[in-house]
Order: structure tokens, then C-alpha cells, then sequence
């Protein structure tokens, strides 16, 4: 988080009355998702179920794209769009629950599901709060 941070301190501009903090977690979120839900959909594929877990791994990967597109979206201060940024996030939060909601189904028998799930709410509740706090 540090450097996204950093990176968001050195913008020449002011953020135009975005909550720093808020902004910050959620790209954080974002892109912690984004990995997670690759790496469990990758792991998912390393299951001898992998058959059954078919609607996990398409939805990981859905989750993981609809992820790193909301953080480089918000990383992007110049020429900033409010309605395009609150779509992302809504598209984002709706992404984050169905995979939270799918790999929670299958948390007790993979290890990797329940990481993914945890990590899908925190970003769906960082997009909640970044979008409360723009509307």
C-alpha cells in the first residue's frame, strides 16, 4: 500500500476532493483481488475436482479482470471521469460478491476458496465505501 500511497502523494494536481485514504484501500483491494482470485482459479485448476469447480475458476477470472481494471481506473487522476469511476466500482463490487458468494460454497474443502472469499469481501467492501464517499 506504501506505494500506491507514494505514488498518489507525487500527483501534481489535488484529487479533487477524493478521500485519499479511501482511494488508497480500494486500489490496494483491488489489486490484492485481483491476484487472489488468479491464483485460486489456477489452483482450482489443480484439483482432481476441477470439473466441479468450473463456475469458481470462471468467475475468479472474471473477478480478477473486473479487479485490476477498477485499480489501474482509479490510479488514473488526469482527466478524471465520476460517472466512468462509479460504474467501475459498482461493476467491481458486483464481481467481488459473485465470487465471494462462489468460492465461500467451496471454503471447508479448499483452502485457496476461503483466501480468495476473504479477499473478494474486502475489496467489495473497499468499493462501497470509496463509492459512498463520492456520491
Amino acid at each position: 500500500m506504501a506505494v500506491i500511497e507514494q505514488m498518489l502523494d507525487t500527483y501534481p494536481k489535488d484529487l479533487g476532493g477524493i478521500d485519499q485514504v479511501k482511494l488508497v484501500e480500494c486500489i490496494s483491494a483491488c489489486i490484492e483481488c485481483a491476484q487472489a482470485c488468479t491464483a485460486c482459479a489456477d489452483a482450482c485448476l489443480s484439483e482432481e475436482m476441477v470439473s466441479e469447480l468450473t463456475k469458481c475458476i470462471r468467475t475468479n477470472l472474471d473477478c480478477a479482470d473486473v479487479c485490476a481494471t477498477t485499480g489501474n481506473v482509479l490510479s488514473r487522476r488526469t482527466g478524471y471521469d465520476a460517472t466512468l469511476t462509479q460504474a467501475v466500482l459498482e461493476a467491481c463490487q458486483v464481481a467481488c460478491k459473485a465470487c465471494g458468494d462462489e468460492c465461500e460454497q467451496h471454503a471447508e474443502m479448499h483452502a485457496h476458496c476461503k483466501v480468495c472469499a476473504e479477499s473478494c469481501r474486502r475489496c467489495e467492501r473497499a468499493c462501497s465505501e470509496l463509492l459512498s464517499s463520492l456520491i
